[in-house]
């Protein structure tokens, strides 16, 4: 099966202004894909490009197997958009928002989707309000809703959770795991890490103008090395002697709480082989901890800035 988008080369510039400079990736049909970066990086400029709203200046685009460029009737007619602002009519009910984009897209039954959506997203209790008196998270809730009217094979969705609070936020986490599992695919734009790291099954890191990594949330942080380990013994003979045998073949660093730090790449196989070098030798420490690499430290490692710069 064909990705559903490919980008190869991809250039734009404003002015003097150089955003994206040859990005490349791939997004695997009915999966979530995660373009990560900080403000500024060309997240929402690709997907202006990717959706037909912007021209790129070089490079290539393949959206459902349609060039963006020349076969942009094409593209829109494959996807949907849910940008970084809610587009809802404040004027209208949930209900009539629903209805009215199904009769701009001509679908069967208007009301019977709008009435299937409103369930499936949590609505179905304020379906005649007007959307001027809905919280943050129910907008949101409904203008993806209004998007998937019509099946698009792809959504976007850039950036859907920002400035919404914790409890908005998981309902919308939810929201794209489910339309992942329905067989949508989706490309999602964001600056939140843990959002990447919870929802994406791939993970694309944009930083000033170019793709510095790409893959799964487990591939990316073993770019980091420091799965550290901290192992505490019980005497000074034992504390000793486990040095003695880890420090062959590990970075080993020593406490003076009879704790030893080791450095491993963070896998479950690194981890057994430390334990069963310890068992053999026939010591056992007190307490064991152990600090896993985050999507922050893989950021912060690939772009060489600061929590505080982010």
């Amino acid at each position: 099966m064909k990705p559903a988008i490919v980008v190869r080369g991809l250039t734009k510039a404003f002015k003097e202004n150089s955003v994206l400079k040859g990005v490349d990736f791939t997004v695997d049909r009915g999966t979530i894909f995660a373009l990560l970066g900080s403000n500024g990086a060309g997240k929402t400029t690709t997907i202006n490009i990717l959706t037909t709203l912007m021209t790129a200046d070089g490079g290539e685009a393949a959206v459902n197997g349609f060039d963006v460029t020349k076969e942009a009737e094409r593209v829109r007619q494959s996807i949907s958009l849910t940008g970084q602002f809610a587009a809802v009519d404040d004027m209208l009910s949930a209900r009539e928002n629903l209805e009215l984009i199904g009769d701009l897209r001509h679908v069967t039954d208007s009301a019977k989707t709008a009435t299937d959506l409103l369930k499936e997203f949590d609505l179905v209790d304020a379906a005649d309000r007007r959307v001027v008196t809905f919280s943050g998270g129910m907008r949101r809730r409904l203008d993806i809703a209004m998007s998937l009217i019509g099946s698009p094979a792809i959504i976007f969705l850039d950036e859907p959770t920002t400035g919404l609070d914790p409890e908005a936020r998981n309902k919308m986490w939810q929201t794209i795991q489910a339309l992942a599992k329905r067989g949508t695919t989706v490309f999602l734009t964001t600056q939140y890490l843990e959002e990447a790291d919870e929802l994406a099954d791939t993970i694309a890191l944009l930083h000033q103008g170019t793709i510095v990594a790409k893959g799964t949330s487990a591939e990316l942080k073993k770019l980091v090395p420091g799965g550290l380990i901290k192992l505490t013994f019980p005497g000074e003979s034992q504390f000793k002697a486990a040095q003695a045998v880890l420090k062959k073949d590990y970075a080993v660093t020593s406490g003076d709480d009879l704790t030893l730090t080791i450095t491993t790449d963070g896998s479950v196989t690194h981890l057994v082989e430390l334990f069963v070098r310890l068992r053999d030798a026939k010591l056992e420490p007190t307490n064991f901890s152990q600090q896993i690499p985050t999507l922050d430290d893989v950021f912060f490692k690939l772009t060489g800035s600061t929590k505080e710069e982010n």
